[in-house]
């Protein structure tokens, strides 16, 4: 499934930074705005210790993780709305997107040069917001232009739906507001305003980039976005590019292990980052495992058996007659399928079942 995080934020945040440690790409990291010009696009492996559970007791010759798309984007600054720097690129890269990954300063460096002169995460988180807004705010009055008139001959039911939804993003946008803030449910917008894209609807993280001795804790900077993102519903996490990008460098798991141990961290900044993009984007896993190979297969949050067979192949899901579900720590506890299948703890499952990230998944279909 191609669904994509974009890293944003001002210049000089620490994306690249960061975006290289996820990917090991070569993205530029330079002390100057826009080192990055075209977005770099990184496909990362997404950390789960399952899939090494069960090729351990499938025995599989080889295992094959689930992944997430990555994207850095040109750094962002005041006026890009209306095609300041890099802004037209900007948005058109960020439109691209499904969700966001919003990167703030939250660390003091006089080495590092602020593209507006000062340390200050909630000003930086404004400049942005205000940004998508306006363009978003463009957007939403571009479509009302269109659908007006016929909202207004009393017979377009349709239309006046659409019209109303519009209005409710207009009203938010033009008060400072993002879109996602405005209470309209998924199938409303799936049914009719589909193809409206507005920047400010999509999921956000907010990624604080601290220094090391902030890391564990957090400071004040962090503290003020926590406030922010808790009343607009959203995540953060607190994460120092400069010491991943120091992990990134060792070689071997032992010497990153004990990196993290000095600091008194138990996992990486970037691995909890790459879960956290997978899961802003409401993708879950499951699994096929065996003497071959053991496999994540990434789905969509809700999707169907019949769907979730189409991942592995659209016949799956053209054909799909039933599918066989073993639960992840059914299968562990009791150590095989044959042992599952003796437990009746292999569930026969329709059409209508709902798959549960973890679930191990056989698929039968005929085409």
């Amino acid at each position: 499934m191609a669904l994509q995080c974009g890293i944003v934020g001002l210049p000089n945040v620490g994306k690249s930074t960061l975006f290289n440690c996820l990917s090991n790409a070569k993205a530029q990291s330079a002390n100057f705005p826009f080192c990055t010009i075209e977005p770099n696009v990184g496909v990362i492996t997404v950390p789960d210790q399952r899939i090494n559970d069960l090729m351990e007791i499938s025995k599989s010759e080889k295992a094959i993780p689930t992944t997430v798309e990555i994207v850095d984007i040109a750094g962002l600054v005041k006026g890009a709305s209306k095609g300041e720097g890099l802004g037209n690129k900007f948005l058109a890269n960020i439109r691209e997107t499904d969700a966001i990954i919003h990167v703030l300063r939250c660390f003091d460096d006089d080495n590092i040069t602020h593209v507006d002169g000062s340390i200050d995460p909630v000003r930086d988180k404004e400049i942005i917001d205000t940004e998508l807004q306006l363009k978003d705010l463009e957007t939403v009055e571009a479509r009302i232009s269109k659908v007006k008139n016929q909202a207004r001959t009393g017979n377009d039911k349709r239309a006046q739906k659409i019209m109303s939804l519009l209005e409710q993003y207009k009203e938010a946008l033009e008060k400072g507001y993002s879109a996602r803030t405005v209470s309209i449910d998924d199938a409303a917008k799936a049914e009719f305003l589909n193809d409206l894209h507005l920047l400010t609807d999509k999921p956000i993280l907010y990624v604080c980039n601290v220094d090391e001795a902030s890391v564990k804790t957090g400071n004040g900077y962090t503290e003020k976005i926590k406030k922010i993102a808790e009343a607009e519903n959203s995540e953060i996490l607190i994460i120092g590019a400069a010491i991943e990008s120091d992990i990134a460098e060792l070689e071997s798991y032992d010497e990153r292990k004990m990196f993290l141990e000095d600091l008194g961290l138990e996992e990486a900044g970037v691995s909890k980052l790459i879960k956290a993009a997978y899961s802003l984007l409401k993708l879950k896993t499951y699994f096929t495992t065996g003497q071959k190979e053991t496999r994540a297969w990434t789905f969509k949050d809700g999707m169907k058996a019949p769907q979730c067979a189409g991942v592995i192949h659209t016949d799956f899901e053209k054909g799909f007659i039933r599918a066989e579900v073993i639960k992840f720590n059914d299968f562990i506890s009791l150590g095989s399928e044959a042992a599952c299948r003796e437990a009746g703890k292999i569930g026969i499952e329709g059409k209508e079942y709902v798959v549960q990230d973890g679930d191990i998944m056989h698929f039968r279909f005929n085409v």
